[in-house]
């Protein structure tokens, strides 16, 4: 599946399907002055979604009809305190049959939200979880290197051996040890 984010210069932009739903909703939170909490609630949505492998079956499930799944997913988000605004995207998101992709309608508020508010969004990959020292380092090379408002999403990929791969919009900076043996291993290749 193509992503729906387009990125450039340092800046996400949002577009495709999950753009134009991610970009109606913030401009209903923006309208009824509810941006902050729809902020704070889509962001708790999306840890849901991560963290329940319930409610991702929900969302992955084809066999569910529609009003037992829009049921199910609302009385879910309301037993977990969700507001009205993002309870009713969800209802949207389900009766227009796209539950498989609410995980892409969050990621796109998310960068859509964080354009919005000047925030750049390093997607970091590390061969093991950074302390909060190493947090604190790269946070504070990425503002040497210009970005001011860096918000950090990590994940953890031990087959990159050691090291990082940074990426922000469509900067690539990879200083894995992984990397650095394909290179030298292409290299001694074209020696020989």
């Amino acid at each position: 599946m193509a992503t729906d984010s387009v990125v450039s210069m340092g800046a996400t932009h949002v577009s495709g399907l999950a753009g134009r739903y991610a970009t109606a909703l913030y401009h209903h939170a923006d309208e009824t002055h509810l941006l902050d909490q729809v902020v704070s609630e889509m962001a708790s949505l999306g840890r849901l979604i991560e963290e329940s492998a319930d409610f991702r079956r929900l969302i992955e499930s084809p066999l569910i009809d529609v009003t037992a799944a829009r049921d199910a997913a609302l009385a879910v988000l309301r037993a977990q305190g969700f507001g009205a605004s993002v309870c009713h995207f969800v209802g949207v998101v389900i009766s227009n049959r796209r539950l498989r992709q609410l995980p892409d309608f969050v990621r796109a508020f998310a960068a859509l939200a964080a354009e919005k508010r000047g925030v750049v969004i390093a997607h970091v990959t590390s061969a093991h979880p950074l302390s909060d020292v190493q947090e604190q380092a790269l946070r504070a090379r990425l503002i040497e290197a210009g970005y001011n408002q860096v918000q950090l999403i990590q994940e953890v990929d031990p087959s990159l051996l050691g090291g990082l791969v940074v990426r922000i919009g469509t900067r690539l900076y990879d200083s894995s040890l992984k990397s650095r043996l394909q290179r030298l291993q292409y290299a001694m290749k074209g020696a020989a």
